[in-house]
């Protein structure tokens, strides 16, 4: 037993705060899970940017979602400091005891001093300066190797502090919700496709360097395909995928279901749910899918699936075998 544990049943409300991309807020999920588990009574708040909000909107561990707009940055100087102050003070008026801060971001250690909470955690990271450091009265450190997974490093901040999370409390969440999932169904019947009667592809990713070639992809699509498996392809409503998608299309020789551009967050859970194997790269929809059960095939070229693999679900990891990876350069080719 820790000597600075936290009892859990002096707590009332908790403010989580993960201020990073779509899939990192997605791997966050456990956390909430596991402290209304171990508190029922707790209300655990998340605080994250307004564009992510949907990997936690609808979980049930989640009382409140506030966001953090990047656009804010663009009103000007006097704009940006009302919308700041704004989300300060509805910060401020849940009167949080536990503050629980998931990455280096800054913003985590200014509210540690603002909002004042009995107890603050968070990672020791080794290149903050000091008065980060101060700002918390729990630090956990990170580990040495490396190899460690990101859900097991937000579950770290919980350790520290006393609480240990089950196996099966450890599963990520996303609910899709009831609207997502009935025009979901509405579009897989126009495309004359069955509840899992078909192999969701999402080929794209934010990030172009973990992609892998327009001419594999459409190789595999054709091949699928060519088993009688039908195939649905998805990507994001961005330039640069569905520009990927379109030489995929181009290339492909057989046509394939093709719902690009045209989902939501939620619907895009909801198609993942619906199939029978995901096929991927790292990235937030892989971590979707993962999370909705359905069986997943990932290749991995500079990242590192020791941190950000599949999470609890059946899957196979393809990567390459080069020594120098994972080291997430953009561009090494």
């Amino acid at each position: 037993m820790l000597k600075d544990a936290v009892d859990l049943q002096s707590i009332r409300k908790v403010l989580v705060t993960k201020l990073r991309h779509h899939g990192d807020v997605l791997l966050a999920s456990p956390v909430f899970s596991v402290l209304k588990n171990h508190a029922p009574h707790v209300e655990v708040d998340a605080l994250v940017y307004a564009d992510t909000a949907a990997m936690l909107t609808g979980n049930p561990a989640v009382s409140r979602v506030f966001g953090v707009d990047r656009g804010w940055k663009a009103l000007g100087w006097l704009d940006q400091g009302r919308e700041e102050w704004r989300l300060l003070q509805q910060l401020r008026s849940r009167e949080y005891d536990l503050l629980i801060h998931l990455s280096e971001h800054p913003r985590g250690a200014w509210l540690a001093r603002l909002l004042g909470p009995r107890y603050r955690v968070a990672a020791d990271y080794p290149r903050v300066r000091g008065w980060w450091k101060a700002s918390f009265s729990h630090l956990h450190p990170l580990p040495k190797n490396g190899r460690r997974h990101v859900v097991e490093l937000n579950l770290d901040a919980l350790r520290r502090i006393g609480v240990q999370p089950g196996e099966s409390e450890r599963k990520l969440c996303f609910v899709p919700g009831d609207e997502a999932e009935r025009e979901v169904g509405r579009m897989l019947a126009e495309l004359g496709l069955a509840p899992g009667g078909y192999i969701h592809v999402h080929p794209a990713s934010r990030w172009q360097f973990k992609c892998w070639p327009a001419e594999k992809t459409a190789g595999l699509i054709d091949k699928l395909q060519a088993l009688g498996q039908r195939v649905l392809v998805t990507a994001a409503p961005d330039a640069e995928e569905l520009e990927l998608v379109a030489r995929i299309r181009a290339l492909a020789t057989t046509p394939f279901a093709d719902l690009c551009g045209k989902l939501t967050l939620k619907q895009l859970g909801a198609v993942s749910r619906n199939a029978r194997l995901f096929v991927g790269v790292d990235s937030a929809p892989m971590h979707i899918a993962s999370a909705m059960q359905t069986p997943v095939v990932v290749l991995f070229g500079p990242s590192g699936e020791f941190n950000w693999g599949p999470w609890q679900v059946a899957h196979r990891v393809v990567a390459s075998d080069h020594t120098c990876r994972p080291c997430g350069n953009d561009g090494c080719g």
